[in-house]
Parts: C-alpha cells; sequence; structure tokens
C-alpha cells in the first residue's frame, strides 16, 4: 500500500495509535525475556557475572547501532516504514536466538534483536508525537511507554509459565507474535503528517490530519504551521548531526541528553533483567523468583497506565521530579534490608516490596515522561537526528547497567546492598539536574515549541 492510499484510508483514531504504539512491545519484551532465561542459561553454560553482562548488554549494542541509523533511514522512508523495517529485523533475530546452539550464536542474534529495537525505539515515539493533537500528545507519547512495560509484563509472564519447563528457546521465540502483528497493522496505517508534507504530499498531509486530530481540527491552520517550519528548514542547510550543536538546538539535547542517560542510570534496568536472579542470590527458589518477577511488571504497567491520564495536567517535570523522591527513599530502603536483614524470606519479601515501590516512582516519571520528552524537545529539521542520537546514548547507557550490574552486585564488589545505595545517589544527582535543566513542555504544538527555540519566545519554553 502506497504512502498516499494508507493516509486516504479512514481509519479509527484508537487503531492508529494502538499500532503505532506496539513497537513498544517489541521494546519491553526483548528487556523483560532475559531476566527470565538468565537463570537457566546460566545454569546450563555455566556462565560467570560477566557472561551474563555481555548476553544482556548485547541487546543494547545493537540497538546503539540501530539508532545510529536510524535518522536516515527515518527521513529516507519516514517513521511508519522505519518501524515496519524494524519489525522484519526483530523477527529474523528472534527465530536466530530460539535455535542458539551457542552463548556466541546467542550473542549474535540477541545483537541483530538490538538493531532492529534500536529502529523501533528512537522511531515509535516521533511517530505517535507528530500524530497526536498537541493537548493529547503526553498522554500518546506515554501510550509508547505503556507498550514497553506491557511487553515487559507479557515476558515475565511468559517466563513464569515456561519457567518449571525451563524452556528458555521458547521464551525468546514469544517476540515474534507482536512483530509480526506490528508489521502487518502498519501496512494498513498513515505516515506522519510532517513527514507527508516536508516531502510535498499536501494532499495525503491533510487526509492524515483529520484522520489522527478528528473532524474538529482546523487543518489549514495546521498545515501553515508545519508549512512555516519547513519552510525555515529549507532556508538553512541540509540536516546534519552537527546542527545539534548550534546556539539554538544545544540546550534541548543537553535536556535530551539528560533524560537518556538518567533514566539508565536511575537502575532501573537492573531490576527488569536481574531482579530475579537477585532474590535467587538471596536464597529464593526459581520459580518463586520469576513470580516476584511478574508482581514488579504488573506494577510497572499499572502506574504507567495511570500516567497517562496526569502527564497532560500535571506536566513532564514535576512528574520526573516526584519519581525521582520516591526513588531515592526506596532505593535506600531496599540497601538497608541487605545490610540489617538476616532471615532469607522476610529480606526477599521486603527486598520485593522496595523494588515494587521504586517502580512505582520510576513509571511515574522516568519511565514515560522521557519518551514523552524526547520526541518533543527538538525542531522538525533535526528531530529525527535528535532522536537518533539521544536513542543511541539511551541504549549505550542501558548496556552499561547491564553489563557492570552483575559485576558490581557480586558479593566482592559492592554487593546487592552497595549497589542499591549507588543507584540511590545518582538519582539524587538527577534531582538536582532536571530542577535545574528540564523544560515543561505540556499544552504546546511541536511547532510552538520549535518557533519559540529559533527566537521567539524562549522563556516559554524554558521555564517550569
Amino acid at each position: 500500500m502506497t504512502q498516499t492510499a494508507a493516509a486516504r484510508r479512514p481509519i479509527n483514531r484508537t487503531t492508529l495509535y494502538f499500532f503505532g504504539a506496539l513497537g513498544g512491545i517489541l521494546f519491553g519484551y526483548d528487556l523483560g525475556v532475559i531476566s527470565g532465561v538468565l537463570p537457566f542459561i546460566g545454569k546450563a553454560w555455566s556462565l560467570t557475572g560477566w557472561d551474563k553482562g555481555v548476553i544482556t548488554a548485547s541487546l543494547s549494542v545493537g540497538a546503539i547501532v540501530g539508532a545510529l541509523f536510524s535518522s536516515r533511514l527515518n527521513e529516507k522512508l519516514g517513521r511508519r516504514r522505519t518501524i515496519m523495517v524494524a519489525a522484519v529485523i526483530v523477527i529474523v533475530g528472534t527465530v536466530a536466538a530460539s535455535v542458539s546452539p551457542t552463548f556466541a550464536l546467542l550473542i549474535i542474534s540477541r545483537l541483530v534483536i538490538g538493531v532492529g529495537i534500536g529502529f523501533s525505539s528512537s522511531t515509535v515515539p516521533t511517530y505517535l508525537s507528530e500524530l497526536a493533537p498537541a493537548r493529547l500528545r503526553g498522554a500518546m507519547g506515554a501510550l509508547n511507554q505503556i507498550f514497553i512495560v506491557l511487553g515487559i509484563l507479557i515476558a515475565f509472564l511468559v517466563s513464569y509459565g515456561l519457567g518449571p519447563s525451563g524452556n528458555w528457546r521458547l521464551m525468546f521465540a514469544g517476540a515474534v507474535v507482536p512483530a509480526v502483528i506490528l508489521l502487518v497493522g502498519l501496512i494498513f496505517l498513515p505516515e506522519t503528517p510532517r513527514w507527508l508534507l516536508a516531502k510535498g504530499q499536501e494532499d495525503a498531509a491533510r487526509s492524515v490530519l483529520i484522520s489522527s486530530h478528528g473532524s474538529s481540527v482546523n487543518v489549514d491552520e495546521e498545515i501553515g504551521t508545519i508549512r512555516e517550519v519547513i519552510r525555515l528548514d529549507t532556508e538553512s542547510a541540509k540536516t546534519r548531526f552537527r546542527d545539534l550543536v548550534t546556539p539554538m538546538v544545544r540546550p534541548m539535547l543537553v535536556v535530551g541528553l539528560l533524560l537518556a542517560i538518567g533514566q539508565q542510570f536511575s537502575g532501573v534496568n537492573a531490576v527488569n533483567a536481574y531482579f530475579p536472579t537477585m532474590l535467587i542470590g538471596l536464597g529464593f527458589a526459581t520459580q518463586a523468583a520469576l513470580l516476584s518477577g511478574v508482581l514488579l511488571g504488573v506494577t510497572k504497567f499499572l502506574f504507567t497506565a495511570w500516567v497517562v491520564f496526569v502527564v497532560d495536567r500535571w506536566g513532564r517535570k514535576p512528574l520526573l521530579l516526584i519519581g525521582n523522591v520516591i526513588m531515592v527513599i526506596t532505593l535506600i530502603a531496599a540497601g538497608l534490608v541487605v545490610y540489617l536483614v538476616h532471615d532469607t524470606s522476610t529480606k526477599g519479601i521486603l527486598m520485593l516490596v522496595a523494588m515494587v515501590l521504586y517502580l512505582v516512582g520510576y513509571e511515574l516519571g522516568w519511565g514515560a515522561v522521557v519518551w514523552v520528552m524526547m520526541a518533543e524537545v527538538f525542531p522538525l529539521k533535526v528531530r529525527a537526528a535528535g532522536m537518533g542520537i539521544s536513542s543511541v546514548v539511551l541504549w549505550a547507557a542501558t548496556g552499561i547497567i547491564s553489563a557492570i550490574f552483575p559485576i558490581i552486585a557480586d558479593p566482592g564488589a559492592l554487593g546487592i546492598g552497595g549497589s542499591m545505595f549507588l543507584f540511590a545517589g545518582i538519582n539524587v544527582v538527577l534531582f538536582g539536574l532536571t530542577k535545574w535543566l528540564v523544560p515543561e513542555t505540556k499544552g504546546r504544538t511541536l511547532e510552538q515549541i520549535e518557533l519559540d527555540l529559533r527566537g521567539g519566545h524562549k522563556g516559554a519554553v524554558k521555564t517550569a
């Protein structure tokens, strides 16, 4: 189906956003499934802490490669087709991972999956933000995070269900299902109006605006605003990554990188990937540890869904700050539990409670809000490049945490308790940087934000 035909096809907005955000499930499932796989391949292949870090971080390394090339693919193929390419790559890598006979081949398969996830993670938020009206953009961006945590929850449920059999290959294979649904669904969905108009397809752009914004939208006004931004862009040089460090864009690049690094250095992926392994190390049975992972997944899903209803009323920045406070308190509590509680059952239960509350804080702020804001703060001309570099940095941070956590959490290093204190300290720093640097963007169209950045009303963007 051509871009124009897809744009003109009548489509329910719920369906539009559902399939647009479905790429988040790929992200979440492949992030979460390794937590259920590690206890089994760790025993079967006698993996060291370093080995576990490598197999977990390999997804992030592949995602860095995907994110690096996502900008060019976005501009050439469009947002929709880039996500379709991502789905195909994930399908190929998942099949390979499910049949890998050796540790080395499994790492290569995870790298391939990561490339697809890198394309998807840097494109889906842009796709949603460019389709959603300003009043709903925060909620639609948060929808991507809902699908990410839903993917993690599904991975935890699959791992728990297959736990008694230890069939880790089937755990990996589960990612094929959302990838196929996403690929088929996107065949019938349109490209974003901003990309279509940039390519001279005004009729198609008008059709998409009506489909995604509703019949009440002032199409001429929206088209005029987008066209003005495109005109300003064409007067500039061709988009380059160095455009991200121009005086106009540099402050938003700083914000984008802060959000990308902070989301992972807050410690969340250590919990997502290693919590069952942590509990097993504290004396829990494997199946009980996998069940605890399911509880974490349910918590992530429920609170991320709640954020959809408050992100456009409370604002982005307050949610980030509230999340930081909750994470600091619960991480300190988790560290104290490890050092002060000696009964295995009590320690495991208290750790579970602390981690559930930690994830409440994370999903309120740094879970959903980061993806919303990264897709908001960059001007149209450098949006794909900005999202690409932010995604690269986010995945690099994910890989670093994934690789080093098994090492620093070893009893011979910081241990689990010391690691919790380390992440608590990082979250204190993130609170200060967020308070100082991060702007509030709720209620403003992407074009208003961009025009303000060009010098019109900078104060409206830089203040919370």
